[in-house]
């Protein structure tokens, strides 16, 4: 069982379908999955977005689905913060990997699909920082 961290934009995209639905379904029915209460407003945020977008029943059933997700999850305190990347948003994400040792980062965010493997281990990271795609094939 992999400790996985998922990116607030991977969650949401799963609400779509596609390749982030397959990742974030394999990801919470087969291994741990870390969020923070910072991820958690992150995603709230999002929500209220996409409610201009989406219709109230859209916006609520994605809330609920989200809110269930997220009792399966754990949530950490994060008591140490990296500096690692242009966004704070996204320092936060690889302080959390660092924080419960995850296995894999899942994102389709290309700043963090760039950083080095050997950056990130210098900085006491291990996680495989992976696209949906990526971690379907990694856990076939």
């Amino acid at each position: 069982m992999a400790k996985v961290v998922i990116d607030a934009n991977v969650i949401i995209s799963a609400a779509f379908g596609g390749k982030p639905l397959e990742a974030v379904v394999q990801a919470f029915g087969n291994h741990e999955i870390y969020f923070s209460l910072r991820i958690e407003q992150e995603l709230q945020e999002v929500f209220l977005k996409l409610s201009k977008k989406l219709t109230k029943e859209q916006i609520s059933f994605i809330q609920e689905e989200f809110q269930r997700m997220l009792s399966f999850a754990k949530r950490i305190s994060i008591p140490t913060r990296l500096v690692l990347s242009r966004d704070a948003k996204d320092d936060h994400y690889l302080s959390l990997c660092k924080e419960v040792r995850a296995d894999f980062l899942i994102t389709g965010d290309k700043d963090w699909l760039s950083l080095s493997q050997e950056n990130l281990k210098k900085n006491g990271i291990s996680s495989l920082i992976v696209s949906p795609q990526e971690f379907l094939e990694k856990i076939s």
